[in-house]
C-alpha cells in the first residue's frame, strides 16, 4: 500500500501500512523515504531518519513476528520540532513488557573480528530519537519518538 500523506493541521501526516516481512520492509521504507516531505529532508537528516526507520520496521519484523506473518501501521508527522514517528503491530510484546536499554555490549577496544552480528538497533534508536515511549496495550504493540530536525 502507497504512503498516504495528510496536510492536516500540526503538519504534513504520513500513513503507511505494511507487511511485517524483510521485503515489504524495504519496499514500504523506500515508499515512505520518496514522499516529498522526506525526500525533500537535508541529506543529514533524511539518513538519520532512514536509519532508524529501518532499524525499528526491522525489529518488529524479525522480533514482534518471529513466529510468523503480521502487519506493521507507520504514521509519521512533520512537525516543527523534527519527525514524530508512531508504529502499531500486534506482533508479540517486547520482553519484560518494556524497551531494550539499548546498552552496548563493545567496547572501544573491541577487536572487529568480535564485533556481533547485530545488538546495535536499540542503541542507534535511542542516541538518534527523543521522547521513546513503548506501550502494550489491547494485545497491540504501540512505539512512539521524535527524531529532531
Amino acid at each position: 500500500m502507497s504512503p498516504a500523506p495528510d496536510q492536516g493541521s500540526g503538519g504534513l501526516t504520513i500513513r503507511l501500512a505494511l507487511a511485517a516481512n524483510p521485503g515489504s520492509v524495504r519496499a514500504g521504507l523506500a515508499q515512505l523515504l520518496d514522499v516529498p516531505a522526506l525526500a525533500d529532508l537535508s541529506e543529514d537528516h533524511r539518513a538519520t531518519v532512514e536509519l532508524v526507520l529501518a532499524e525499528v520496521l526491522n525489529n518488529i519484523a524479525e522480533h514482534a513476528y518471529a513466529a510468523g506473518a503480521g502487519a506493521t501501521s507507520v504514521t509519521l508527522r512533520l512537525i516543527s520540532t523534527g519527525l514524530s514517528c508512531q508504529f502499531s503491530d500486534c506482533g508479540l510484546p517486547m520482553p519484560g513488557g518494556r524497551l531494550p536499554d539499548g546498552k552496548l555490549s563493545v567496547t572501544p577496544v573491541t577487536p572487529t573480528a568480535d564485533l556481533p552480528e547485530g545488538g546495535f538497533g536499540w542503541h542507534l534508536i535511542r542516541s538518534l530519537t527523543q521522547d521513546l515511549h513503548y506501550t502494550r496495550a489491547d494485545g497491540q504493540n504501540r512505539l512512539a519518538f521524535l527524531i529532531p530536525g
